[in-house]
């Protein structure tokens, strides 16, 4: 077999392979002698096909059948032999197949780039500095006993944060809709459920009315037919009922697991878990900051191959969350590509910095963050025990760890400031603090 390879861009390549026609006739013959052998055909006993009415009839197929194969075998016997590491599928082209003693065709593809790793030196990190604080305890006990409130019936008006159940009817110029009516409905007043007009008319009413209320659609609304449209809806109040929150005592304990209803051990087991969801976040932000430094110097071309196949990932995830199934068109490639660029690009250089410093996946640190992973659940010997015998799980945890190996690498070079900050605006930098 002989090979040349032509470099026609930074990473493309077109390489030229001949092959000795005697390999593909070779394996022609050797498929129409078996062939022969197990073939039926009208005239003729089982095995007694003659080996010429044989190729007559299935040459021409088996012929290419054995060239696609040997043009595939080929190809990657060259691409070792050239010790070339192409970057997606090749686009064959061949341009002599028949006659003559060798089959020549043409490979064109991509290769990886060859990717220097980049001084990161004075990479500016920010490293933000918080703790749990009791107000911080008090309100996720907050959130808990908002997560088990029991309700209460009440005669008065409904008000912000009530529970109201009632029937209702719907109709736009007098004509039911479809979806516009339900009995026995439950809805929180200022939970965002219904349309906000509807909610905010909500307000005020006492079980045992029956009000008509008008509600706008807003021009956005996803029905067409209702878009901007008024529809009146008759009101049947059942029943008004109000929160009420249970008591931070030992039941309330009890329904978190603590056998002995300690308060103080609630709030300890409550403690525990917040920081450690806050050193994941700070850890988290960290590495953010890295993986972008390690983006923003390091440039070299991407193959074409691996965006388009990071593109594809994207939507599909894309779709998966909104519903893509039921999408008419999919959603354009532009809509994902610069992220598909950004996350190759980081993927390869991750890949160079492993490659060329010569990182190890620390077995302990392995060992140590799969401990605390399998902390958070509730059976953690069948956590570990699922990342110690399953593969692919336990090589995508080995993953992470060399990742955080090189932000640890990264960060010891880098210009680090520290930041004093709060854990609401840690867990929840969108949210205005209500401290």
């Amino acid at each position: 077999m002989q090979v040349s390879v032509e470099a026609t861009g930074n990473l493309e390549r077109k390489m030229t392979i001949q092959v000795p026609s005697e390999r593909v006739d070779t394996e022609v013959d050797n498929r129409l002698k078996s062939l022969a052998k197990r073939v039926k055909l009208d005239g003729f006993r089982p095995g007694k096909v003659p080996l010429k009415v044989v190729r007559q009839r299935y040459g021409s197929g088996v012929y290419q059948e054995v060239l696609s194969e040997v043009l595939q075998e080929s190809y990657r016997e060259a691409v070792q032999q050239e010790g070339l590491e192409p970057a997606g599928n090749p686009s064959i082209e061949p341009t002599s197949l028949e006659g003559g003693d060798a089959i020549e065709f043409t490979a064109s593809f991509q290769v990886f780039p060859e990717v220097e790793v980049a001084d990161l030196s004075g990479a500016e990190i920010e490293r933000l500095d918080a703790e749990v604080a009791e107000e911080d305890i008090e309100r996720v006990i907050d959130s808990l006993r908002e997560q088990h409130k029991d309700w209460a019936e009440v005669t008065r008006e409904a008000q912000e944060g009530d529970r109201i159940t009632l029937d209702f009817a719907g109709s736009v110029d007098g004509e039911a809709f479809e979806g516009g009516k339900a009995e026995d409905f439950q809805i929180e007043v200022g939970s965002g459920r219904l349309l906000e007009d509807f909610e905010k008319q909500l307000k005020g009413v006492k079980a045992g009315e029956e009000p008509t209320i008008d509600v706008t659609f807003p021009e956005d609304y996803p029905a067409e037919h209702l878009k901007g449209k008024t529809a009146q809806f008759a009101l049947a109040i059942k029943k008004v009922e109000e929160p009420k929150l249970p008591e931070v005592d030992a039941a309330f304990a009890q329904k978190f697991g603590i056998e002995d209803g300690s308060v103080e051990q609630l709030r300890a087991d409550v403690r525990s878990n917040m920081e450690r969801e806050l050193n994941q976040a700070l850890k988290g932000k960290v590495k953010n900051q890295v993986m972008e430094v390690i983006v923003e110097r390091h440039g070299f071309d991407l193959p074409d191959a691996l965006v388009k196949s990071e593109i594809n990932r994207l939507r599909e995830e894309a779709e998966k969350r909104f519903g893509g199934a039921q999408q008419s068109q999919p959603l354009p490639d532009s809509l994902f590509e610069d992220e598909a660029k950004r996350r190759v690009r980081l993927g390869l250089a991750l890949r160079a910095i492993i490659e060329q410093k010569g990182f190890e996946v620390d077995a302990d640190r392995v060992e140590r963050d799969l401990e605390e992973m399998a902390a958070t659940y509730e059976d953690p010997e069948e956590v570990k025990n699922y990342y110690r015998s399953n593969p692919q799980a336990k090589s995508n945890l080995e993953s992470l760890v060399l990742e955080d190996q090189v932000v640890d690498w990264v960060v010891e070079q880098a210009a680090v400031t520290a930041k004093k900050s709060s854990f609401q605006d840690v867990m929840n930098p969108n949210k205005e603090s209500t401290e």
